[in-house]
């Protein structure tokens, strides 16, 4: 494989290029630290991010000189027996969901990421997991480490709210003990980097656990359905972003906010002004240029079976590429115990399941490539290109657009004390991406006549 050039980078660099995704991994051991910046967004903050260094461009997920996913995946796994440019290496995939326990019901899925998790402890492979739990002061969710089984399902469900890593990972430089790592996958290539550079969490990071990715939301999410269920984010004591019950659909999310004073309030997503993923309110700008869906580098992945009859199904049902023997085994021991209920599937069936987001990470991310913009960009695994019929050049644009100019609107609006300035903008850009991109209501005959007078030019 090629080797990554050696190039002196400072974190204010990848910053300023808006490529930093904010996992904290330049603050882990330095004199940086990470903050929450105007957008809501986690950045590493003090006098070491001016500091250029080649160890930093080694260790930035989002660097130029990073290691990229098909280069680290090689390395690590390449006694697989399969590889596809969708999932990267892997020894066998999955559908279906957790049997036993109340793993399935307590997960946004179908439980397969605590179990496996709780799993690797019940068998003393771990001392402990690190994965995303719900906070009691600060940002309502950080990194914590769980060590039993029942705190592993305290941090289960989906949480579309930024985190980083520094303080996890300054914790497992100081216990010593075997862990696991949960993650998206930009922060699991950021624990890979980070590992071939320090010895110790080389030695007690065991296992890398990873979750599909759409793209990396902002804080302000949660103020923005705060705002819209009539209340504020300072009264907000638990946010619940994909509930499951029986009278939804798995691929149905409902929001819930849980107020300081007891109060609950619910609002399906598709009400809400922003409540369209695919448009991309609030996504970190470094998502733009991520190739990397399914966590290629971790050595489990995980996500939601967006195909029928399961994204029907209000249980949750995941879809699991596994990449290494070790864990195989367990996997087939819980399907052999009856404890799982999996198929095999191959990668046409999980590449189906991500059709979207590998249409944003692959097609689009070769058309986002053409553009002319400033400062660094990463290493990307997709050629530039432009061959595009004129909608999905449309659909790309809008997109962009949406995720940069949401933060903006939504600082003005707070800083205004206004949220109608926000929502109004919000309604209007949504109307105009559902009508431009995919024809609905008046806007959507406009953009048949653009697609026509195109034609004709």
């Amino acid at each position: 494989m090629p080797s990554s050039p050696e190039i002196a980078i400072s974190p204010r660099q990848i910053i300023a290029s808006g490529m930093c995704i904010g996992c904290g991994a330049c603050a882990a051991g330095s004199n940086a630290h990470m903050t929450l910046d105007a957008y809501g967004q986690f950045k590493p903050a003090g006098p070491g991010t001016r500091d250029r260094s080649a160890a930093f461009g080694r260790i930035c997920p989002f660097s130029p000189a990073a290691s990229n996913e098909d280069e680290l995946a090689s390395r690590r796994f390449a006694a697989t027996p399969q590889v596809d440019a969708r999932l990267g290496h892997f020894t066998a995939a999955y559908v279906g969901a957790v049997a036993e326990g109340g793993y399935r019901q307590h997960g946004s899925s179908g439980g397969m990421v605590s179990w496996v998790a709780a799993e690797l402890l019940r068998r003393g492979l771990i001392d402990g997991v690190a994965h995303v739990r719900p906070a009691t002061d600060g940002p309502h969710f950080r990194y914590a480490i769980s060590r039993t089984a029942d705190d592993i399902l305290a941090g289960a469900k989906s949480r579309y709210y930024p985190v980083e890593l520094s303080g996890i990972l300054a914790e497992i430089r100081t216990v010593p003990g075997r862990y696991a790592i949960v993650g998206i996958p930009c922060f699991i290539k950021a624990v890979h980097l980070l590992r071939a550079e320090d010895a110790v969490l080389r030695e007690r990071i065991a296992y890398t656990l990873g979750l599909f990715c759409g793209h990396m939301k902002s804080a302000r999410l949660v103020e923005s359905f705060a705002w819209q269920m009539h209340t504020v984010s300072e009264a907000v004591a638990r946010p619940e972003f994909r509930l499951k019950g029986p009278e939804r659909p798995a691929n149905w999310y409902t929001a819930q906010l849980t107020l300081r004073d007891g109060e609950v309030r619910q609002q399906d997503w598709f009400n809400l002004a922003d409540g369209d993923w695919g448009a991309g309110f609030f996504q970190n700008s470094a998502c733009n240029w991520c190739d990397d869906v399914m966590a290629e580098t971790a050595d489990i992945s995980f996500g939601d079976a967006w195909v029928e009859p399961y994204s029907s199904d209000w249980r949750g049902t995941n879809v699991v590429v596994v990449r290494t023997p070790e864990l195989h085994d367990i996997v087939q021991a819980g399907i052999a115990q009856g404890r799982l209920e999996l198929s095999r599937v191959d990668a046409d069936y999980v590449a189906a399941t991500q059709a979207a987001g590998l249409r944003q990470r692959r097609e689009g991310l070769a058309y986002r490539l053409t553009w002319r913009r400033r400062g660094r960009r990463p290493r990307r695994r997709v050629a530039p290109s432009n061959a595009l019929p004129f909608r999905r050049k449309l659909i790309y644009r809008l997109r962009y657009a949406i995720s940069a100019w949401s933060h903006s609107m939504f600082r003005l609006a707070r800083w205004q004390h206004a949220p109608v300035i926000y929502l109004s903008w919000a309604r209007a850009a949504l109307r105009l991406y559902h009508g431009l991109a995919y024809g609905r209501g008046r806007m959507g005959a406009v953009a048949r006549w653009l697609r026509l007078t195109t034609r004709n030019d």
